[in-house]
């Protein structure tokens, strides 16, 4: 990253897809947190979102004191910003804090953030994984049930038509329906839902995120790939893609990300349809097999190759 240049918007979204694939993650949280105190940004206001970034960078290679520096100042610089950015900030404060041990201080910080659920969604996806992190997953299926119930009843109940009208509900509709998984919840209406609409988007060209998070090892990979390219060209392609996906869902403050391990015999239907696919990964997805992301740099790659993940899929991120 330039130590002069001044860093745009869309130089801070770049960043934020390839971090986890550089080099020096951590030196390029620390070029992030030099260029918003320094006013190297194109835009000043978007001195929070660098500093938020560089904090989620420190805290995924578990430099929590760093983390923690780095958050503090990007609540400096939102002041009394009233958005999502801002929200979001806040619930990855509570987040390093609970994985600090001071469970107090975040919860106290976490709780005001519970009326933000239905406005904004990646402030949600935020204050769940702070609330899991803290060991308070079962409150945070309550807050997300509570949104859900409160977004249908502005509704009226009605279903959306399309991922245009999905919007909110279908976001917290997801998140609600990962974590009951993860607690082992007994599917319910709400569940029912999820399920129906993310058939209904995945054939708008809307796939649920499980549907992107199918790996298919090389052989297996091989042999769909003669029936549709869906999951990618080639298998780099593949690897790249899904690489590139976990990258940007840590980067929305998602947490315990894995890959469900799919193979050419388990995949029933048409692997060239969206709704089958969005099938085949709700199938994997209840399963027990699967590939917890992301690797330490030093270990062993996820997709199977026996490299290194820092000589493997690590820097695929960055394609």
């Amino acid at each position: 990253m330039s130590s002069t240049a001044d860093l745009t918007s869309a130089d801070l979204n770049e960043i934020r897809q390839s971090a986890l694939g550089a080099a020096d993650p951590l030196g390029v949280a620390a070029d992030l947190a030099d260029a918003a105190r320094a006013g190297r940004l194109a835009d000043p206001q978007d001195a929070g979102l660098a500093l938020t970034l560089a904090a989620e960078i420190a805290e995924s290679r578990s430099k929590l004191d760093a983390a923690l520096r780095y958050v503090d100042g990007a609540l400096e610089a939102f002041g009394e910003r009233d958005d999502s950015a801002a929200a979001s900030a806040r619930a990855l404060r509570a987040r390093v804090l609970y994985r600090t041990g001071r469970g107090d201080e975040a919860s106290a910080e976490v709780e005001p953030l519970r009326p933000l659920l239905t406005r904004y969604t990646d402030a949600a996806a935020y204050v769940t994984a702070a609330l899991v992190v803290g060991g308070r997953a079962v409150e945070a299926e309550k807050w997300l049930t509570e949104a859900v119930q409160e977004v249908l009843a502005e509704r009226g109940a009605t279903e959306p038509a399309d991922a245009d009208d999905a919007g909110v509900l279908f976001f917290l509709l997801q998140q609600r329906h990962r974590l009951r998984h993860a607690l082992g919840r007994q599917h319910d209406t709400h569940d029912n839902l999820a399920e129906r609409l993310e058939t209904r988007l995945a054939g708008a060209g809307s796939a649920a995120t499980t549907v992107d998070l199918v790996f298919l090892a090389g052989p297996e990979f091989d042999r769909l790939v003669k029936q549709t390219e869906a999951y990618g060209a080639t298998w780099d392609d593949h690897r790249a893609g899904l690489e590139r996906e976990l990258v940007r869902l840590a980067g929305t403050g998602r947490a315990d990300l894995v890959l469900f391990p799919g193979t050419a015999d388990g995949f029933t239907g048409d692997p060239a349809s969206a709704e089958d696919r969005a099938a085949y990964a709700r199938k994997l997805s209840t399963g027990s097999a699967r590939l917890p992301w992301p690797p330490e740099r030093n270990g062993a790659c996820w997709c199977g190759s026996g490299l290194k993940y820092k000589k493997c899929c690590l820097p695929r991120s960055r394609g």
